[in-house]
């Protein structure tokens, strides 16, 4: 149903830095990198069929995040959740709600972690059990 997802950075050498190794763990490679003509540099992760992409904000305000939104990435297995999730702390991020884990929750059983990037966007991993 989705195409892509954007998000706005801050600093965006270091939200870089931060993706290509969250990413990397999900077999992202490096994003394609754009320059507008207007100045403001943008990343697009092309990996299995989406696209996530970071920008700095076009309008030149300063970056917010929306309070409630979240965004998940699916991963392979429950170690890939617990990897992804440790890469990110390691890389800057940090730990959002429960330690990364097996969920009982109304959709049925998920292996889940939540952590915030280095600009408070909250991102999840995902990996539903066979």
């Amino acid at each position: 149903m989705l195409n892509h997802v954007m998000i706005g950075s801050n600093d965006i050498g270091k939200t870089k830095s931060f993706y290509n190794a969250v990413l990397g763990v999900l077999g992202a490679g490096e994003p394609m990198e754009h320059t507008n003509d207007t100045g403001q540099t943008r990343l697009f992760y092309i990996h299995d069929g989406s696209t996530f992409s970071i920008s700095e904000p076009i309008n030149g305000e300063p970056v917010t995040t929306a309070n409630g939104s979240t965004i998940g990435f699916v991963c392979d297995s429950p170690e890939q959740v617990k990897k992804l999730h440790d890469v990110a702390v390691a890389n800057g991020g940090v730990t959002a709600e429960d330690p990364p884990g097996l969920r009982e929750g109304t959709m049925g059983a998920m292996h889940l972690c939540y952590f915030l990037d280095p600009d408070g966007h909250k991102i999840c991993g995902l990996h539903r059990p066979d």
